[in-house]
């Protein structure tokens, strides 16, 4: 027999799934929120109920279509209220910080960036993301007492276990726990992830993985790493570096990795070593936006390497896709939307992964460019809220 205090918490947990899935994922039908959340239907018809008249959902006016694209009435689609405050993001880069206020629909309504050295200097660049936060508030015209959580950037592995991230890539970071040490700037919780993991939560939420419970969203930029979706969830893995193919091993002789490890997948195909091995060829000093111009207007000693890089990266994609069966691949980064990069990514999956698993996958670029960052931060910030209050 269950007992009420037990049923009470079960509800009460449900119904987080369900606001954590809308915050992350978006307007959704009541049978995308079944198949995303596995609980039945039935249960998730009685919870809607409930979160609509507590008004923490509501009813769009627009419609969605048939599940896979079948017939039938297109499904009403089912939105977070927009409740009171707001909450802000931290896009924290090698070389970038990017900070946006946000409404708790993920409406950005201030949004601004700067550069400055991040891997040096870890403790003055929070303090600058502070600052910056600040000012967006005031800009905003939303109290500082409204702002309700901050969704964080980290561009390197975060540990779950001890909330700090690995000295070896942010060495300027050493004894530093970002979320503990941004919170005790703004006063409200933070929470924080890795550039690839907020990545992918942005695609799938705005961009080209609208729509995909199974993912996986490959970050090619000062170095590599994957974020993994599976079931419309973020898998972080047990200590929270899942995804980390750019430390695939890739030959025992290779060169020494940032990581500690010789012979890493990124030592052959990071932005950087890309444009070490194409400068020579060129007169004018080539960055990645120059490399992806140069992509586009078909030249040849570009379009070698990038689709070498991508043949290079494919392999190791090949084996995660014959492990996880994704329903798509996405590429961000500066050079996401390389055509030779994707290309050389597609050749590798049809060569390496099971005929059936690289048949059900499709590789394309991301839609939301050097904003994916930012905006996967809002959107763990909303998320982060709504699952503590649902």
């Amino acid at each position: 027999m269950t007992v009420p205090g037990a049923l009470e918490r079960l509800r009460a947990g449900n119904s987080r799934a369900l606001l954590t899935l809308l915050a992350t994922a978006g307007p959704m039908s009541r049978a995308d929120l079944a198949r995303g959340t596995g609980l039945s239907r039935a249960t998730v018809s009685n919870l809607v109920s409930t979160l609509i008249g507590t008004g923490q959902i509501a009813e769009t006016e627009g419609r969605g279509t048939p599940h896979k694209g079948g017939s039938g009435r297109p499904p009403v689609l089912l939105t977070l209220s927009v409740p009171r405050g707001g909450v802000a993001g931290v896009d924290i880069g090698h070389e970038h910080i990017r900070v946006a206020v946000a409404d708790r629909a993920g409406t950005i309504l201030v949004e601004n960036v700067t550069l400055v050295d991040v891997d040096a200097h870890g403790a003055q660049a929070l303090d600058q993301a502070a600052s910056m936060v600040l000012a967006a508030l005031r800009t905003a015209e939303v109290a500082r007492a409204d702002l309700q959580a901050v969704g964080m950037c980290v561009p390197a592995p975060l540990d779950r276990r001890s909330a700090r991230v690995n000295t070896g890539i942010l060495r300027g970071w050493r004894n530093l726990s970002p979320g503990e040490e941004l919170e005790r700037r703004l006063g409200v919780p933070v929470f924080v992830d890795n550039d690839a993991n907020l990545g992918a939560l942005a695609e799938l939420s705005h961009g080209a993985a609208r729509g995909i419970d199974d993912f996986v969203h490959v970050k090619l930029a000062s170095g590599l790493g994957a974020g993994i979706v599976l079931g419309g969830r973020l898998h972080r893995g047990s200590t929270g570096i899942a995804g980390e193919i750019g430390h695939v091993q890739v030959g025992e002789d290779g060169e020494v990795c940032r990581c500690g490890n010789r012979g890493c997948l990124e030592t052959l195909v990071a932005a950087p070593r890309l444009i070490a091995l194409l400068q020579p060829a060129y007169d004018d000093e080539l960055s990645t936006e120059r490399i992806r111009a140069l992509d586009e207007t078909g030249d040849a000693g570009v379009r070698r390497v990038l689709t070498d890089a991508g043949r290079t990266t494919g392999r190791a994609l090949a084996d995660l896709c014959n492990s996880l069966n994704p329903q798509a691949v996405v590429v961000g980064g500066p050079l996401g939307t390389s055509a030779s990069l994707v290309a050389g990514l597609r050749d590798s999956i049809d060569r390496y992964a099971q005929p059936d698993t690289a048949a059900a996958v499709s590789v394309e670029s991301g839609e939301l460019g050097d904003r994916a960052e930012i905006i996967g931060s809002v959107a763990l910030a909303i998320a982060r809220v709504s699952a503590r209050r649902g």
